[in-house]
């Protein structure tokens, strides 16, 4: 009955308490600046996130900038969040580029688009090193969205989900009524699945009405907070439907560019240690969570089967060049990421060990 508590105030409380909780700022002065973020979260570990990079501009400036943070439809809602940074409503915002890439495809091509055999690691580094951020800065110009956009807090490849029964072959995916978003849900519609969008705090009671028949959001710590293990009890690790992907703090450009320089490059350093920061913190708490669904929860994990993946690789190509074809600045992007991904992860294959090798050495 507690864990049944704890799980309603997180989905539906935490909305208001967790904005009245983290919305105080580390350090504040009482007379500097303060820029007011809404993030996409109604709390767990992704709103502890958006007050990480939070905490971490308030402690660099010493209290003279301050970013309040927000949780989710404080001000407005999830989709609107963009819309309310350009026009200023909103000083900033905290979520990542599928949920507002219905304005362009391309956006997804930033955090959720096709593998080229890299992680969510390697695609930051086309963002900061690759010429992606200069792309982005592009597109922004193009849509002429007042804005001005930080990437940051590198997430593991997402699993393919939650399902009713254990999925051996790619064939089991077809007609399943299946939760994700972004770019990802036309990948899955063209391996035959029906696709719904929905925020992740409505996924645990779409699947336990029927709504849908299976779902991914995130993570295992996420998900055990949304109480996914109280719907299925078959999990998935491992997909190519979103195996990057990353955060997006977003700026109103006139609130950014009337910042000082020192002020600027706070926030621009802030996100850049948010990647380790995240990395580090959010990798151990995902591999004890998906302990406590296994030992704890009765819950059976599985690699998502060689088959599945091969499927969406192939969607991937599908998708990817029907939205090229008629979009010259999608085929730009990509154009650009693969030489990014050819160079780099040409080095890394080599270069790098089969890890797995030495941790079946040790722990079988």
């Amino acid at each position: 009955m507690t864990n049944k508590l704890n799980r309603r105030k997180f989905l539906r409380g935490s909305a208001v308490a967790g904005a009245a909780a983290l919305a105080t700022p580390a350090i504040a002065d009482g007379h500097g600046t303060t820029l007011k973020m809404q993030a996409a979260w109604g709390g767990g570990i992704f709103l502890e996130n958006a007050q990480s990079f939070a905490n971490r501009v308030n402690e660099m400036s010493g209290g003279s900038l301050t970013i309040e943070v927000l949780s989710v439809d404080s001000v407005v809602k999830t989709s609107q969040m963009q819309d309310a940074v350009h026009r200023g409503v909103l000083d900033a915002a905290h979520y990542v580029p599928a949920y507002w890439y219905g304005k362009s495809k391309a956006a997804s091509l930033f955090g959720t688009g096709p593998c080229f055999g890299w992680s969510s690691q390697e695609v930051l580094g086309w963002v900061h090193a690759g010429g992606g951020q200069e792309l982005f800065d592009e597109l922004m110009d193009s849509l002429r969205l007042n804005v001005v956009s930080f990437f940051n807090s590198p997430m593991p490849a997402q699993p393919l989900g939650w399902f009713k029964e254990e999925i051996k072959d790619a064939s089991q995916m077809s007609g399943l009524k299946y939760r994700t978003v972004g770019l990802a849900a036309d990948v899955l519609l063209e391996m035959g699945m029906s696709v719904v969008q929905l925020p992740g705090g409505e996924i645990q009671p779409a699947m336990k009405s029927g709504l849908i028949d299976a779902a991914e959001f995130n993570n295992p710590t996420s998900d055990r907070d949304f109480g996914m293990q109280d719907v299925s009890k078959h999990y998935h690790l491992a997909s190519f439907h979103q195996s990057q992907e990353f955060f997006e703090v977003t700026i109103n450009k006139d609130k950014f560019n009337s910042l000082s320089a020192e002020h600027q490059a706070i926030i621009k350093n802030a996100s850049m240690a948010e990647n380790s920061g995240f990395f580090w913190g959010n990798t151990k708490r995902y591999s004890d969570d998906l302990l406590k669904l296994q030992e704890s929860d009765g819950v059976n994990v599985y690699r998502t089967p060689d088959s599945v993946m091969a499927a969406q690789l192939e969607a991937w190509d599908k998708v990817t060049a029907r939205i090229a074809e008629d979009d010259p600045f999608f085929a730009k992007v990509m154009d650009s990421q693969k030489a990014y991904a050819k160079d780099v992860m040409n080095y890394l294959n080599l270069n790098q060990p089969d890890y797995k090798l030495a941790y079946n050495h040790y722990f079988g």
